[in-house]
C-alpha cells in the first residue's frame, strides 16, 4: 500500500469540542474536520504522519520525533485535553531515509533516555488537535492502545515531522515525495496530514495586528487547493507570506511532494477566519 489519504487542517484548541462549545464560531470548521475524520477512517489507516509547525525544531533540517511516545495537555477555557500516543519507529525510520536519500537534511529528536524505548517528546497543539479529529479523541491519558480508564482505542500511531523555515520550498517537496515513497516501501496504510493554520493578521485586535496580505493570501491558498495544485504555492512570494504571517506553507509543499508520488484528488470542505487566524480544511484521496 502507500498513501490512502491526506488532508489539510487548522489546529487552534478551540476546535476541540471537549474543551470549546462554540469554537469561537468556527463550527463549519469543526464539522469540517469531523468529515475529515470519518473519511481517514475510511482510509483504515496504520499511522498517520503529522507535520506541525510548532513542533521541536531543529535549524536547518526538519526534525523527526524519535521516541516512543509523545504527550501532551491542552487548556482552554478552564478545560482540558491530554494526549499520550504511540509514536510509529518504523516509518519514522524509513521516512528518514527516504528523505536523507533525496538530500534533505534530518533530524531526530528525542528526550530523556537514549534509546528510543526511554525516550519521549511533547506534543504540540499543532499535532494534537489534528489527532483529536483522527482517532484520538480521547480525555485520558493512554498507555500503548489501552487508555487509563480501560478503554480501548484503535487509533493508529503517529509520525512527527517539524520542518525549519531556513530550508529551502524544494525540500519540503522533496520530504513529501520521500513520505509517499516510505509509505509504499513499508507496505502499511498510511495517512499524512498538513497541519497548517493561514493567515494571522485578519483583525487589528489580534496578536500580529491586521494587513490586507492575510485575506489575500488565504485566497490564493483556497484557490490552489480548488485547482488541486498545492504546489503551485511554492512561488508564493516571501514578503506576501511574512506579511500574512502564515505558518501552513511547508507542510502544504510537503503534501505537494507526496502527491508528485501518489497522485490525489483534492476538495475544499471550508475556509473560514472567524477571529484574527484563517483555517482551511481539505481533503485529498488518492486518483483510480
Amino acid at each position: 500500500m502507500s498513501l490512502v489519504f491526506a488532508c489539510v487542517t487548522p489546529h487552534g484548541f478551540s476546535l476541540i469540542p471537549a474543551v470549546s462549545d462554540d469554537a469561537e464560531g468556527g463550527l463549519a470548521t469543526r464539522a469540517a474536520l469531523e468529515e475529515v475524520g470519518r473519511r481517514s477512517a475510511a482510509a483504515k489507516p496504520d499511522v498517520i504522519v503529522i507535520a506541525t509547525p510548532h513542533g521541536f525544531r531543529v535549524d536547518g533540517t526538519i526534525c523527526l520525533a524519535s521516541v516512543a511516545r509523545a504527550a501532551g495537555r491542552l487548556d482552554w477555557g478552564g478545560r482540558s485535553v491530554e494526549m499520550n500516543v504511540p509514536v510509529d519507529g518504523a516509518m519514522t525510520d524509513a521516512i528518514a531515509d527516504a528523505a536523507q536519500a533525496r538530500g534533505v537534511p534530518i533530524a531526530m529528536g528525542g528526550y530523556a533516555g537514549n534509546a528510543r524505548h526511554q525516550s519521549s517528546l511533547p506534543m504540540d497543539w499543532g499535532v494534537m488537535v489534528p489527532a483529536w479529529f483522527l482517532g484520538h479523541n480521547t480525555n485520558a491519558v493512554g498507555h500503548g492502545n489501552v487508555l487509563s480508564d480501560g478503554v480501548e482505542t484503535s487509533a493508529p500511531p503517529i509520525v512527527i515531522a517539524s520542518p525549519s523555515r531556513l530550508l529551502p520550498r524544494e525540500s519540503m517537496v522533496e520530504f513529501g515525495t520521500a513520505i509517499a515513497e516510505a509509505a509504499e516501501k513499508d507496505g502499511r496504510r498510511i495517512v499524512f496530514v498538513a497541519s497548517c493554520d493561514w493567515g494571522h493578521r485578519h483583525l487589528e485586535s489580534g496578536p500580529y495586528g491586521f494587513h490586507p496580505a492575510a485575506k489575500a493570501v488565504d485566497a490564493i491558498v483556497v484557490d490552489a487547493f480548488k485547482r488541486n495544485d498545492p504546489g503551485s504555492l511554492t512561488d508564493l512570494p516571501e514578503e506576501d507570506a511574512r506579511n500574512a504571517s502564515i505558518d501552513g506553507l511547508w507542510q502544504t509543499l510537503m503534501l505537494a511532494g507526496a502527491m508528485k508520488h501518489t497522485p490525489m484528488q483534492g476538495e475544499v470542505l471550508s475556509y473560514e477566519a472567524p477571529t484574527y487566524y484563517g483555517m482551511i480544511v481539505a481533503a485529498f484521496e488518492p486518483i483510480g
